[in-house]
């Protein structure tokens, strides 16, 4: 069961959300020899590393980034997404693998490029650079997707983040739990199965909120945000404004 309530006094103004032809607030930079979108208050202490779903920079994602850099003004972050599939995406045409072809290309893309043993190092890599040519004291850190799967494996011991979010995560796994060492907040839509999902939060033993968005698509808080529909767009503020309540009270 969660240990924290969504209930909690809102901390933040999110702006108004852009449905099309959204138009970034921040730049790219190279760290680590990766592209990286950089956003937020180039004096802010605390920072924030998005690692993307597997279809890599899209409009809703950068959005995201945005929001969580400008909208808590007590809270300012510098916030960085790298291209961790050095411009070699996933083509979002293949979710969902509805068919034996998309099956494949998805599952060969998941054992190739997104192998977690290739990102892991570089998180750490990305990170520690920025600390020192950005001056960013703190860290959180926000997955997406597959995304979701990496931030898992760099909250284990000696991580060097102080909260961590994943939302509509992929391979949720009831034994990456135990070894989480920071406060953890997980947004699952109805696309993730309720069985995994409650196995790997039993396993838990931080401060954690599990909030579940029941009418949702697995990637509603990026590449796969319908932000012209009303309540995608609704979900889609509500799930950023909890992440950014989650990220002020444990940064």
């Amino acid at each position: 069961m969660s240990t924290e309530s969504t209930q909690s006094k809102a901390c933040c103004n999110l702006p108004a959300i852009i449905s099309k032809g959204y138009e970034p607030k921040g730049d790219y930079i190279t760290v680590d020899g990766m592209k990286t979108y950089a956003t937020g208050p180039k004096t802010a202490k605390q920072g924030i590393l998005i690692i993307y779903d597997i279809f890599g920079f899209f409009p809703q994602t950068i959005q995201g980034a945005d929001i969580l850099a400008f909208s808590d003004s007590e809270h300012p972050y510098q916030v960085f997404m790298p291209d961790f599939f050095d411009g070699e995406p996933a083509d979002i045409s293949w979710y969902p693998p509805d068919n034996e072809e998309k099956g494949k290309k998805l599952g060969e893309f998941f054992q190739a490029k997104a192998a977690p043993p290739k990102t892991l190092p570089r998180v750490t890599k990305v990170v520690k650079e920025l600390g020192e040519s950005r001056g960013v004291e703190k860290w959180g850190v926000v997955g997406h997707c597959w995304g979701g799967k990496i931030v898992n494996l760099s909250s284990f011991e000696n991580t060097l983040f102080k909260a961590a979010a994943s939302c509509h995560p992929a391979m949720v796994a009831a034994d990456d739990a135990p070894g989480i060492t920071i406060p953890f907040v997980m947004l699952p839509s109805k696309d993730e199965s309720k069985e995994d999902v409650e196995k790997w939060e039993k396993g838990l033993k931080v401060p954690h909120l599990v909030e579940w968005f029941p009418t949702q698509l697995h990637g509603f808080m990026a590449a796969r945000a319908d932000l012209e529909d009303e309540k995608v767009k609704s979900e889609y503020e509500r799930g950023y404004k909890i992440l950014l309540d989650f990220f002020h009270k444990h940064m």
